[in-house]
C-alpha cells in the first residue's frame, strides 16, 4: 500500500516558476514509476511528466516539453515538477501518480495518487 501527498502548489504570475512536491509513505514508491498530471477546470485530467524507478528518461507532454523537469528523491520517496515559464494555460489541479509501467502516460496505468494541489497562473 502506498499514500501520495501532493504539495507546492499556489497563486503565480505569468512566466513564473513553482515546484511541487510529491511524498510517498509505503515501499511501493522505490519500484514505481512516477507521473504528474493536471486537471484543468472542464478538461479531463491529462498527462503532464513521467519518470521511470531509476529516474532515468523522463518523458513529457508536449504542452510543457521544454519548461518542465520531472524528478525524484528515492532516498526520501519524495517527486518532483518544477514548473518554469508558466503560463495561464498551465492553471490546474496537479495530481502525482505511481504505477509500473514505463513511460505511460494513461491514467489507467497508474493506480496510486495524490490528492491534488491548485496551480493557477495569472496573466
Amino acid at each position: 500500500q502506498v499514500q501520495l501527498v501532493d504539495s507546492g502548489g499556489g497563486v503565480v504570475q505569468a512566466g513564473g516558476s513553482l515546484r511541487l512536491t510529491c511524498t510517498a509513505h509505503g515501499q511501493y514508491f522505490a519500484s514505481a514509476a512516477m507521473a504528474w498530471f493536471r486537471q484543468a477546470p472542464g478538461k479531463e485530467r491529462e498527462f503532464v511528466a513521467g519518470i521511470s524507478r531509476s529516474s532515468g528518461d523522463p518523458w513529457y507532454s508536449e504542452a510543457v516539453k521544454g519548461r518542465f523537469t520531472i524528478s525524484r528523491n528515492n532516498a526520501i520517496m519524495s517527486a518532483y515538477l518544477q514548473m518554469n515559464r508558466l503560463e495561464p494555460e498551465d492553471t490546474a489541479i496537479y495530481y502525482c501518480a505511481a504505477g509500473r509501467q514505463f513511460r505511460a502516460i494513461t491514467e489507467a496505468a497508474y493506480n496510486h495518487w495524490g490528492q491534488g494541489t491548485q496551480v493557477t497562473v495569472s496573466s
